[in-house]
């Protein structure tokens, strides 16, 4: 896994004003969240954030945050990133503190792989229909996502959770039986029958 290190400060100053002069100064106010514990205000650089976001891949991702002039360290993940509805800018980060030998339940995206017989040959159409799992594991299990092989499905067959291969140390959590996705033939859409023309009127005497 690779650990990406964040060095956070804690923050002092709460409230909407604080929060404002925070931003200004190019600093993000955030707040670790610890489960048990109590939660922890503290701020990052924008920068930092923007880099990490640039690269891509933060969902679901182990940051190990490090406060500035201790050497306190804690593995976390970020729970809710809040944005500017006008800028579009990272506002606010919660993040939630994780344990490494402790599972815990994310939810994964799904990638589909192949074309399926029933559209390559049949000429039916591919439905996907659930795009991510919920599972449990290892945080240093969790997968980028999951690719799901679809290219055996015929026309009117489909593809359940259940038959998902997933990674060793992954468990799939919810109802096994939701469709993942699913192939069927095409529509074909019927010509507008056009409207029979309407009977003159019979000439006055």
């Amino acid at each position: 896994m690779n650990e990406v290190v964040i060095e956070v400060q804690p923050r002092s100053a709460v409230g909407s004003a604080a929060s404002r002069r925070l931003r200004r100064a190019d600093l993000v106010p955030a707040v670790l969240y610890s489960g048990d514990r109590d939660s922890v205000a503290i701020q990052v650089p924008r920068k930092v954030l923007l880099d990490l976001f640039k690269q891509g891949g933060h969902e679901n991702r182990i940051f190990m945050l490090a406060l500035a002039g201790t050497d306190q360290r804690r593995h976390a993940m970020i729970r809710e990133l809040t944005l500017d509805p006008l800028t579009n800018q990272v506002t606010h980060v919660d993040f939630q503190r994780i344990l490494m030998d402790r599972k815990i339940r994310v939810r994964v995206h799904l990638e589909l792989e192949g074309t399926p017989v029933g559209v390559k040959t049949d000429g039916g159409i591919l439905d996907f229909v659930t795009r991510e799992l919920e599972i449990e594991c290892l945080p240093g299990n969790i997968p980028h996502e999951i690719k799901v092989d679809v290219s055996g499905l015929h026309i009117n067959e489909h593809l359940e959770a259940r038959q998902v291969t997933l990674p060793d140390g992954v468990t799939l959590l919810g109802d096994a039986d939701r469709v993942i996705a699913s192939v069927s033939h095409a529509r074909i859409e019927e010509a507008p029958v056009a409207a029979a023309p309407a009977a003159e009127a019979p000439a006055s005497a």
